[in-house]
């Protein structure tokens, strides 16, 4: 491992000890000569009790990277090695087969985008948390129905919505269910991939609030994936910004904001929407479209979008470093 990767994945000693760390994460689909790419060496770090926001475009790699750590697809390569368990050097969860990896599901959750197609619409609610809390050997017996009352109530239900189906509910009720369902097995780590994305914006606050609420009362920490730049300003502590795969700048939420290196996050932000239209950005907005993951440019792979594009940026190394405390940036430029 290089001296900057060490840098980057190895916390100093006044930031929280890390529960995640990605080291060189790759995942391919398909074979042959051109395989898509959707995550080609990632590596960066999930501090326990943290909000990490993954942001990019559609097609940057976050759900993919989500279910990875989930272990819902297989990586091609590299390390996701966790920290939960009190084991001396963490646990390889790439390294890991699907049996092997079975007792630590419960310690690692997801809640998915569509809550109502993550739900299976003949089950009542009593039976879709009842089966996460079978699955685990979780509330035996009569602790059952009261731990499911009990699950509803903290994320907002009431008792009764037990019997109910899921098509008996609105969509802010049913993600409501997927946290429920996520909180089922007593999770240390959650990854919330696009969890607003289905909701009207009034009910997004509400389910924002609601997982700020509940991160503080059970000491989770949440990989937050999403488009929306708001909100990941409002609920993260720490930002990776992705595109095509690959990291493209890490820093603390308000030094991002004020002060992007990148010139995708720049761009990123100058495309977001702002009330006073006199406040937006001089920056130029992306022009052109993402490039096929399975042929990537050579060199910098945001290159062929960028207006700072220089001939030695089809060929640069663009190794990640730190242009202020816990800032880190993959454009030589800037």
């Amino acid at each position: 491992m290089n001296a900057v990767l060490d840098q980057i994945v190895a916390p100093t000693a006044v930031e929280a000890e890390p529960l995640l760390q990605i080291q060189h994460l790759r995942k391919y689909f398909g074979s042959g000569t051109h395989p898509v790419r959707a995550v080609d060496d990632v590596s960066f770090t999930i501090r326990k009790g943290e909000t990490l926001g993954l942001v990019g475009e559609s097609g940057s790699g976050k759900s993919t990277i989500g279910r990875l750590l989930t272990r819902l697809v297989d990586p091609t390569s590299g390390e996701m090695r966790y920290f939960g368990e009190n084991t001396a050097g963490g646990v390889d969860l790439a390294g890991l087969s699907q049996g092997q990896y079975r007792p630590l599901r419960s310690k690692i959750q997801i809640i998915f985008q569509d809550p109502y197609a993550s739900l299976n619409p003949r089950m009542r609610i009593r039976e879709v948390l009842a089966e996460a809390l079978d699955t685990h050997g979780l509330a035996k017996g009569k602790a059952r129905l009261p731990r499911i009352h009990e699950l509803l109530q903290q994320v907002g239900l009431r008792p009764e919505h037990a019997e109910r189906f899921p098509h008996e509910f609105s969509g802010g009720q049913r993600q409501r269910i997927g946290i429920a369902r996520a909180l089922a097995v007593e999770p240390k780590f959650i990854v919330a991939d696009e969890p607003l994305s289905a909701l009207d914006v009034s009910i997004q606050a509400q389910v924002v609030n609601l997982l700020m609420e509940l991160k503080e009362q059970l000491g989770l920490t949440l990989l937050f994936i999403s488009h929306d730049l708001d909100v990941v300003e409002y609920l993260c502590d720490r930002v990776v910004v992705l595109y095509l795969g690959r990291v493209m700048e890490i820093a603390p939420t308000e030094s991002l904001y004020a002060s992007p290196q990148h010139p995708y996050t720049r761009a990123l932000l100058a495309a977001a929407p702002i009330p006073d239209p006199a406040q937006r950005r001089d920056i130029p907005l992306l022009q052109g479209d993402l490039p096929s993951p399975a042929n990537p440019p050579s060199g910098c792979v945001f290159r062929t979008r960028c207006p700072m594009a220089e001939e030695r940026c089809a060929s640069a190394d663009m190794a990640l470093r730190e242009v202020a405390t816990g800032h880190w940036n993959a454009c030589w430029k800037t």
